[in-house]
Order: structure tokens, then C-alpha cells, then sequence
């Protein structure tokens, strides 16, 4: 459609933001939901103007406190989010109540990916690890949209594929490498969504996200903080050398930052 607004391509959505002929580039807050929300999400900045007018109406914004729990495992899906800002994480619940993580989502993407292709319930807890905003849909109202956006769907599908690959090395990850490696892994693919220096998260919830315990994490946070790559205040964690903190990831992180290229991450 001549005229209409939609970013460019990089990657999954598009990169740099430059105009496609004849259309407007779409930046950050430009767009806004039925009430003046602006937006953020990349997905919902990266559709054209007429598949995200379809999905604007239904678009109900929301803050995300830390420790929200969006969707439980084995729960029907009601809403798909699309933060604006923040930081949720995907987590495998076992029966006796132990966890470990499967993912994590900016506002690179959204959770709920199982309502993109037709499904009704997911197998993983989507939990607010970083306060932020965001909008979500209902999943019938998505599912509906969907029928008449074909842009829209081919992003989530392909999101939910990358997503799924990242899943499988993060499941990889967890069963190969040590602990200090998969905290830095964690710690740097945090900071690459929330764009903080310091993280607000705390011991506790590493151990939840790393399925290990506490005492396991302090003494891996240890090691990293006497080599001077990150320092611990209560409550929160500071990347003091980056660099340095991803010398001591493992390899894992090097391929996940490849598929994060694809969603529009640096």
C-alpha cells in the first residue's frame, strides 16, 4: 500500500529502520494503542499499518511487576504479551516443584507463542523477572486477527521457530556446562533485552531461573565478582566488564546471540 508505515527488514522484523520505497518508517512510540499507549514492542512496530490497525483496538496495555506470572504450565492461554519494556522469563515447572529456564523475551517478542499456531495451552511459566510494560490481546482475538494478516503471522511463526531454537540450546546448556558459565550466559542475555547496567535480580530468583540453589549461585556470583566482571549489591547485579563476562559465558551464548541477531537484538 503506498504511504503505508512499516520498518524495514533485519533480520526477523527489521534492522536499521531504513524506508522500504514508498513507505514511512515506523520508530519507537510512534505507535500507540485505542488509549495513547505508545509502543515499544518490535513485532507490534515491525507489521504494516493495516495488520497492526486490526490488532490495535484489542490492544490492552499493562504494567508487569517482577514476579507476575502471566501464564501458567499446562494452563489455557488467555492473552499473548507483547512487552514494551522489561524482562520475562520461560521456565520448565517439574512435579516436585523444581525449575529451570527455558527462555527469555524483550520487547524483541511476545509470549504466548503456542496461540500463534492454533494451540490453546503452553508447557512452560512465563514469569516477570524485570519490571516493565507492555500490551496484551486475547488469544481469540489474535487467532482472529491473524486470519487476514498474513505479515503478522509469518513474524511470529518465525519468532516462535527462533525461539524454539533457543529453548534447545538453553536445554543443552543447563545438562554441559558449570554453573559460573551458565550465570554469565544468563547475566548477559539479560542485560541484552533490558539494556540496564544493573540488573534488579536477586540470588533467589537466579537459583529458580539456573534450577540450581542459592548457595550454589552465591558462590558462582563469587568467583565472577573477585574477577572483577560483575559486583553485587542487595537485590541487584552490576556487569562491571562486559567483555570480560563474556569470556567466561559459554559457547552457548555466542550461539544464541546469533539467533537474537535475527530478532532485532544487538
Amino acid at each position: 500500500m503506498a504511504g503505508e508505515s512499516i520498518p524495514a527488514s533485519w533480520g526477523l522484523f527489521g534492522s536499521s529502520f531504513v524506508a522500504r520505497k514508498n513507505l514511512q518508517v515506523v520508530q519507537a512510540g510512534e505507535r500507540t494503542n485505542a488509549a495513547g499507549k505508545p509502543v515499544s514492542n518490535k513485532i507490534l512496530l515491525s507489521i504494516s499499518d493495516s495488520e497492526y490497525n486490526s490488532l490495535r483496538p484489542n490492544l490492552e496495555y499493562v504494567r508487569l511487576p517482577t514476579h507476575l506470572v502471566l501464564h501458567e504450565t499446562g494452563e489455557r492461554l488467555d492473552f499473548a504479551y507483547f512487552p514494551n519494556r522489561g524482562l520475562i522469563s520461560l521456565v520448565v515447572v517439574m512435579k516436585d516443584g523444581r525449575t529451570a529456564e527455558a527462555g527469555v523475551v524483550g520487547n524483541e517478542g511476545f509470549t504466548g507463542t503456542p496461540a500463534a499456531v492454533g494451540l490453546s495451552r503452553g508447557p512452560l511459566r512465563a514469569v516477570v523477572q524485570v519490571t516493565g510494560d507492555g500490551f496484551r490481546i486475547k488469544v481469540g482475538a489474535l487467532q482472529n486477527t491473524l486470519k487476514s494478516a498474513p505479515h503478522l503471522q509469518m513474524v511470529l511463526n518465525r519468532y516462535a521457530a527462533i525461539r524454539g531454537m533457543q529453548v534447545a540450546q538453553t536445554a543443552a546448556c543447563n545438562r554441559l556446562h558449570d554453573i559460573k558459565q551458565r550465570l554469565a550466559r544468563w547475566l548477559l542475555m539479560t542485560q541484552d533485552r533490558v539494556d540496564l547496567e544493573a540488573l534488579p535480580i536477586t540470588h533467589d530468583f537466579l537459583a529458580t531461573m539456573l534450577g540450581t540453589d542459592r548457595p550454589t549461585v552465591s558462590l558462582a556470583a563469587g568467583v565472577l565478582q573477585k574477577r572483577g566482571l560483575v559486583e553485587y549489591t542487595r537485590g541487584a547485579v552490576k556487569i562491571v566488564n562486559r567483555k570480560k563476562l563474556e569470556g567466561s559465558a559459554c559457547e552457548c551464548y555466542g550461539v544464541i546471540r546469533q539467533y537474537d541477531g535475527d530478532l532485532g537484538l544487538k
